[in-house]
């Protein structure tokens, strides 16, 4: 009877493992990072966009000065060497979420939702904006892995491709457009692609914007340009001019003009001379010319720094004998130490062993010492009012 129950209960156990073995097993993927619902984009936005002209190269080389090289975060899983990513200006996505996890949990990810990313390159097209981050889809390889070298028709590569290193990196979006490019800001562009990166992360403008002195900082946030300034500076206040003129003053020296404006709107020269703006001058529309020579800002070694402003005159300055105010007398008597130095210690008297030092008091004058007959003669010299004797 034991042998019997032991054989059933055998045989039940091996046909629950047989019904356990037929069920589906699949691997849940990895949980994801929350991501952020993206704001809708604006209708009135795109319409406005459809009506603009055509892009220039002024706008083109601007836009990719802002976001070449910029950390965004994004929204979407994107899949490792896939470059067939598209988003309309609606914010429509092609393929879809779904889409995009099957591709990434075959060919791996190049990013996760919530990942920060690189945005490494930006080009445009007729009719869309490309854009690559960390890297690209595309194998990376150098120019001598196309070259080979032989002798009598056999011959070989000149270095041997590292497999792992040609493999891609990351992935690409398309941002495309029913007719054109149009004209947009940096703001527009950031505003279109919001659906697939989140642009709160701080840029590296703004990071360096926050390290300057309020003043030079309300100046670059208005679009202003202060005297002093470098060329940097000039950049994220003012974009990129669209006409520059290098010339010479009265003087000989060369400078170089940054022309900002064109009739009938206000006109703004920036004089460059090296690495510093020397003179901002704005011409008005009613005729009036304004002109900044007076040096506001100091860049040193890439820190900025306010000039201080020694025009205005200082009321409670004093003149002295010496001409300077009571204020520069005090930092100078600052300054200057309050007793003489000496190496004895705090209330050490000095030594009586060892004798004074001759003061300009105890040496007698010129005209009190006593004279001292002349070297190999035995006469006195003669007095100052006296007159040596002719010599025979």
């Amino acid at each position: 009877m034991q042998s019997i129950a032991a054989r059933f209960f055998g045989l039940v156990f091996v046909a629950g493992l047989g019904a356990f073995a037929q069920q589906p097993f699949t691997i849940a993927p990895p949980p994801q990072a929350p991501a952020q619902q993206a704001p809708p984009t604006d209708p009135q936005l795109v319409q406005e966009l459809e009506k603009r002209q055509h892009i220039s190269d002024a706008t083109r080389f601007q836009l990719i000065q802002s976001l070449n090289a910029e950390f965004v975060r994004v929204r979407k899983i994107l899949p490792v060497g896939d470059k067939s990513i598209t988003l309309s200006p609606e914010g429509e996505i092609k393929p879809t979420d779904g889409r995009l996890h099957q591709l990434a949990m075959a060919y791996g990810a190049a990013c996760h939702v919530g990942d920060r990313v690189k945005i490494t390159s930006m080009a445009f097209k007729d009719k869309a904006v490309y854009l690559e981050i960390n890297g690209g889809p595309k194998k990376k390889s150098k120019w001598y892995d196309h070259i080979s070298v032989g002798v009598g028709g056999g011959g070989g590569m000149v270095g041997s491709p590292d497999p792992n290193q040609a493999q891609p990196t990351g992935a690409a979006l398309t941002l495309e457009f029913k007719n054109h490019v149009p004209e947009m800001t940096i703001g527009e562009l950031k505003q279109l692609l919001n659906p697939v990166f989140d642009f709160s992360v701080k840029s590296a403008a703004e990071v360096y914007v926050e390290t300057l002195p309020p003043k030079v900082k309300d100046a670059i946030t208005k679009h202003e340009v202060l005297v002093g300034m470098n060329r940097e500076m000039v950049i994220m206040a003012r974009e990129r001019p669209t006409q520059k003129v290098r010339e010479k003053d009265d003087k000989g020296e060369e400078y170089e003009e940054w022309i900002y404006g064109a009739p009938p709107k206000d006109v703004t020269f920036i004089r460059f001379k090296g690495d510093e703006v020397s003179q901002v001058k704005t011409m008005k529309v009613a005729g009036e010319m304004v002109v900044k020579t007076e040096k506001e800002v100091d860049v040193k070694d890439g820190v900025a720094s306010l000039v201080a402003d020694s025009s205005k005159p200082n009321a409670n300055a004093n003149p002295t004998e010496t001409g300077a105010p009571d204020g520069d007398q005090d930092k100078s008597a600052q300054q200057k130490p309050s007793q003489k130095p000496t190496l004895r210690r705090a209330g050490e008297e000095p030594d009586p062993a060892v004798a004074p030092s001759l003061s300009t008091s105890t040496i007698p004058a010129t005209s009190q010492r006593k004279q001292e007959p002349e070297w190999g003669t035995s006469e006195q010299p003669p007095q100052q009012n006296q007159q040596r004797p002719p010599k025979e």
